[in-house]
């Protein structure tokens, strides 16, 4: 079956490309990112994603929608990551090659980001919740796709300790000892 000429297609994808996906539907100016975050029903963002051939009212009805949904919509283009993992993400393995380096030991670093910063948590506790598999599949995906891109790496830390099986939450470790989902102290 095929669907209707005026349905729209969206992806909720937070690292796949929206273009990509865009011209292989056979209607690139009827397809747009609509990216919801985790978990849905707490949080209220969601990144509304324009690429180079969606269609202006079909971009602005998907805004509408999310309005209409109770949700907040931002907009953004077709860039890796949308806007919050594209900060996010580099943010995260920043972290990881400071202690890669030595700089500081995983609980300065992530005290450093909740009291300085203002974070909920640090960057490594949120990569282990988020699960290091998960961020090493969308970093070697970015480094892959946009090798000029220098804020785009992947830390020998990060690769060892998904070979290793160290997940993060969901193995019961990885920078953090887990138990469940509470989180112990820190490997070191």
């Amino acid at each position: 079956q095929q669907c209707k000429p005026e349905t729209v297609f969206a992806s909720n994808t937070s690292s796949l490309s929206i273009t990509q996906m865009a011209e292989a539907s056979g209607r690139p100016d009827k397809f747009v990112g609509i990216h919801f975050f985790n978990p849905v029903q707490i949080m209220k963002l969601v990144e509304v994603i324009k690429t180079e051939y969606t269609d202006q009212t079909v971009f602005d009805n998907t805004v509408k929608w999310v309005d209409q949904i109770g949700k907040v919509a931002v907009k953004c283009g077709d860039t890796p990551g949308f806007i919050v993992n594209r900060l996010l993400v580099p943010n995260l393995i920043q972290a990881m090659l400071m202690l890669e380096r030595g700089d500081a030991t995983t609980h300065d670093i992530d005290i450093s980001m909740q009291l300085g910063a203002g974070n909920p948590m640090g960057p490594l506790h949120l990569a282990d919740y988020v699960g290091l598999d998960t961020c090493l599949f969308i970093m070697q995906g970015w480094v892959n796709d946009f090798p000029e891109e220098r804020a785009f790496v992947v830390p020998e830390m990060l690769k060892d300790k998904v070979a290793k099986g160290e997940l993060g939450r969901k193995s019961g470790k990885g920078f953090y000892e887990w138990n469940g989902d509470r989180r112990g102290d820190p490997v070191e």
